[in-house]
């Protein structure tokens, strides 16, 4: 097993989140993308604004390394429009993936309605366009019963609506990484939630995201049955790996 092709390395700090220039953190981001280059990982994770480098980048290079973005980032609630808006722009700039922070909180409330829509609409535009779909839940938002009701939601509305062959360019995703917890409780990809989300979004795929920093905590979640993980920490992890297999 090559651990790469499970890694999405991650930076979607903007220049204040991060404490830094807008020239700083694009180097952040150059940074990242010529690591990914170099290590072969499956993909790289950068904001809207920052995909069209990216893809240069990524193409001058003649690599492989697909390049990813965020939708409707971090919280998710800016109505079906936006989302639509964000994702035409961020296919037209040349991004692989497409990860949509679903409107968790409409379902929180109830709305179940508003959710399936903009999964079918989104997920519509990005598989006409040969792109990935990946639908993050904010699972630290989440009860495990809301965890497994949207992950359902997601399941059954792609199911209703698309083939079997198209299910594994559709993913249920943990999470942003950016939502504030209280008392230090993780806000990222933890064992339990991903496995109710195993659970209840068979047979689309799972990605783990937040809190997955070194070879250990990846493999545990592959074993699991995840087959992406978003991470800061993707050389770490890889490095990881290469430490643990030194004996053999």
């Amino acid at each position: 097993m090559d651990i790469r092709e499970y890694l999405d390395a991650t930076y979607l700090k903007t220049e204040a989140q991060a404490g830094l220039s807008e020239i700083q953190n694009t180097n952040v981001v150059r940074n990242l993308v010529n690591e990914a280059i170099q290590q072969k990982y499956k993909l790289v994770m950068v904001r809207p604004d920052m995909v069209r480098m990216a893809v240069q980048m990524v193409s001058e290079a003649h690599s492989g390394v697909q390049v990813g973005t965020v939708i409707d980032f971090p919280e998710g609630d800016g109505g079906i429009d936006a989302k639509l808006a964000e994702a035409r722009e961020a296919i037209n700039n040349g991004a692989d993936d497409l990860d949509f922070v679903v409107d968790y909180k409409a379902f929180k409330k109830g709305d179940r309605q508003t959710v399936a829509h903009e999964v079918l609409k989104c997920t519509q535009l990005c598989l006409e366009n040969g792109k990935t779909a990946k639908w993050i839940i904010e699972t630290a938002a989440l009860t495990d019963s809301e965890i497994a009701g949207l992950s359902q939601l997601i399941k059954d509305t792609i199911v209703a609506h698309f083939s079997a062959e198209d299910y594994n360019r559709v993913f249920v995703k943990s999470s942003t990484g950016f939502y504030k917890t209280e008392d230090n409780k993780p806000n990222g990809a933890t064992k339990e939630g991903i496995k109710i989300m195993i659970q209840n979004a068979s047979p689309l795929p799972v990605k783990a995201a937040g809190g997955v920093r070194d070879y250990e905590e990846a493999i545990a979640m592959i074993n699991l049955g995840v087959k992406r993980i978003g991470t800061s920490s993707a050389k770490v992890i890889v490095e990881g790996g290469y430490l643990e297999n030194e004996g053999y």
